[in-house]
């Protein structure tokens, strides 16, 4: 489903992804952990062309991108890809002059072209699964953090996605609103859906996870499944790590 190989990307003269190289079947939950600063994030925003990196290659499902495609060849492999690919941030994002449903029906009529009445039963059905049926005509900014990315995740559901990238989308949210989160995107991992998930919630990675990545200093320092991982790390900088996060 994805195969990334020696991915670079620099800031000027400093190297941010240092030959990252990673693979997720389809169905596969795939975690990335790690220091901060170690280019999770930004491993992420390349992905889906949010950040235009300077070697390697990023195959995802059928489309293949490499720092060397000219602009239009790469705007539409950026297309293909975007059209495989949903994505949670840390922050919301949501439209604060829209409602909720409203928020969860704009793209699918604009860019899938549905009618206003189906891309609505599609977003009823979304935020019904994340629990917030009830508070589709609310305006964004009455709901709680928890409550506000529950809906960023019916909406980036909303366009059928057949991979899911989440950028720690519980870092800025109280231990209450991370476990409402935690039980939408598990239920999700559940569902056999191919999820990328950075995250800080060691638990989370630990019982959702089929694979887990440790980054750090742009590079993926191992790899393993949740148990090789948090039960006998190789690297000390895991060790460290995970001591820290206990």
């Amino acid at each position: 489903m994805i195969e990334v190989r020696e991915l670079v990307k620099r800031h000027g003269a400093v190297e941010i992804l240092r030959g990252i190289s990673l693979s997720v079947a389809k169905g596969e939950v795939a975690v990335i952990i790690g220091p901060s600063g170690g280019g999770k994030s930004t491993f992420l925003r390349c992905l889906n062309g949010l950040e235009q990196f300077h070697g390697g290659s990023i195959l995802v499902c059928d489309a293949t991108l490499t720092a060397e495609l000219e602009p239009q060849r790469r705007a539409q492999t950026l297309s293909r890809i975007r059209s495989h690919v949903g994505m949670v941030f840390q922050q919301f994002h949501l439209f604060p002059h829209m409602s909720v449903i409203a928020n969860v029906t704009e793209a699918p009529t604009r860019v899938l072209g549905l009618s206003a009445d189906e891309a609505r039963v599609r977003a009823e059905k979304l935020l019904d699964r994340v629990g917030l049926a009830s508070k589709a005509e609310r305006a964004p900014a009455s709901l709680s953090g928890g409550e506000q990315q529950r809906v960023a995740i019916a909406r980036a559901l909303a366009m059928s996605p057949d991979v899911m990238l989440f950028d720690e989308p519980t870092s800025s949210l109280d231990p209450r609103m991370t476990r409402e989160v935690l039980a939408v995107v598990s239920d999700l991992a559940r569902d056999g859906l191919t999820m990328i998930v950075v995250t800080h919630a060691m638990e989370f990675a630990r019982r959702a996870a089929h694979s887990v990545h440790v980054f750090h200093a742009g590079r993926v320092l191992e790899s393993g499944p949740p148990a090789q991982i948090f039960d006998a790390p190789r690297e000390q900088v895991t060790r460290e790590f995970l001591e820290l996060g206990a």
